[in-house]
């Protein structure tokens, strides 16, 4: 099994910028697109087990990271990149289980780690970025949304021919 990169360009014209510009985006296609490698040469005793949950949790990672991008305050943004972070700790998790059964070689797991380590490096990069930016905060500063209390009042049905206890 070789490892493979996606390679793909992304669809915004020149000079707009999205999270297809995002390295750390790149890299977890990448990553997406080896464990979906990794999905197809396991065996069919694992369709149900290792195969869904090294996929889903791939995905995860650049779905994630695309919803982030797209929130306009920075904890927002931050909480979505968090998630991302645990995906690719999870298809992390999953890789080293397949080179512990022996479905991938030494290798091809040594690669795809690299490849998993230097996508949580740059997407670390990018939180901390964020966190810096503080994007948003201008806007709501330190406000904290709080509703105000109530009181609520509730009537004693009897469903079960027990006595009310407030008398």
């Amino acid at each position: 099994m070789q490892l493979i990169r996606s390679n793909h360009q992304p669809s915004g014209g020149a000079g707009s910028s999205s999270f297809e510009d995002l390295q750390c985006y790149k890299l977890a296609l990448d990553v997406m697109v080896n464990a979906h490698q990794v999905a197809a040469c396991l065996p069919t005793e694992e369709k149900y087990d290792l195969v869904q949950q090294i996929r889903r949790a791939s995905k995860g990672i650049s779905a994630n990271i695309a919803e982030g991008y797209g929130r306009f305050h920075f904890l927002d943004s931050l909480r979505f990149y968090s998630i991302a972070r645990g995906s690719l700790n999870e298809t992390r998790n999953h890789v080293i289980t397949a080179k512990l059964l022996g479905y991938i070689g030494v290798t091809y797991y040594q690669q795809f780690i690299e490849i998993l380590r230097e996508a949580e490096k740059t997407l670390n990069g990018l939180m901390r970025y964020v966190r810096e930016q503080r994007r948003g905060a201008e806007v709501y500063k330190n406000n904290v949304l709080r509703e105000p209390s109530a009181v609520y009042e509730a009537e004693f049905v009897d469903y079960l021919g027990k006595p009310d206890p407030n008398e």
